[in-house]
């Protein structure tokens, strides 16, 4: 048998929690592709992550926004293969020390790991383009980081509605070259999990994604 046929495909269901870290020190070996979920607290990223995955303890969720404080690596069923679950920012009740801890940690990570292949942009469709989504979208164009947007809770909204703000947020990132793809997403429903799937096997297998909006 040939090597590439012996050669795993990746299944988002075998995910399992690998380790955390505080600092980039603490992070798996730097070998392999590993994809990374970023987005503001209550955006819906542990959801996100844990529908993906079919696993709703995976990623922790929690009523408390800006609880996870640290860099969570997740293990598929290939061992060159992870998700990474970064901390959220935005409501968290903690101390601007702290939060400038957080956003270092961020920081070195996006700008030193090596093995990041893309990077998903967790966003609540109903509350699009925050600050801080803007920072992160322009960070991934700086660095020719390739960018998946999720616009999720989708079920918040008619279809009309959603469809709408997805049409306006792709105009406004139309100049942006880092954006891949805007996926419409829902863990209640499970409007774009398989879209969402497709984009992260080309970057873990080393595919180059196209632009577009579903």
């Amino acid at each position: 048998m040939s090597e590439e046929l012996s050669v795993k495909p990746i299944s988002f269901n075998s995910a399992r929690f690998l380790v955390s870290a505080s600092r980039l020190s603490e992070c798996p070996p730097d070998t392999g592709a590993e994809v990374a979920f970023a987005g503001r607290s209550n955006a819906g990223k542990s959801s996100a992550i844990n529908t993906i995955t079919v696993n709703g303890k995976l990623a922790r969720t929690s009523k408390t926004p800006g609880r996870t404080r640290l860099i969570n690596f997740f293990s598929l069923n290939r061992p060159d293969c992870r998700l990474v679950d970064l901390p959220g920012y935005g409501y968290a009740r903690v101390s601007r020390d702290i939060k400038d801890d957080w956003q270092q940690h961020l920081d070195n990570y996006l700008s030193q790991r090596n093995s990041l292949r893309g990077l998903v942009l967790v966003m609540d469709i109903r509350h699009p383009m925050t600050d801080f989504d803007q920072m992160m979208v322009e960070w991934c164009e700086h660095n020719n980081l390739p960018l998946m947007i999720l616009a999720t809770k989708a079920d918040k909204l008619k279809f009309g509605a959603a469809k709408t703000t997805l049409l306006r947020v792709a105009a406004q990132l139309r100049d942006y070259a880092c954006v891949h793809h805007l996926v419409m997403f829902s863990a209640t429903t499970k409007v774009g999990i398989e879209e969402s799937r497709e984009a992260l096997v080309a970057w873990l297998e080393g595919a180059t994604g196209e632009i577009e909006s579903t």
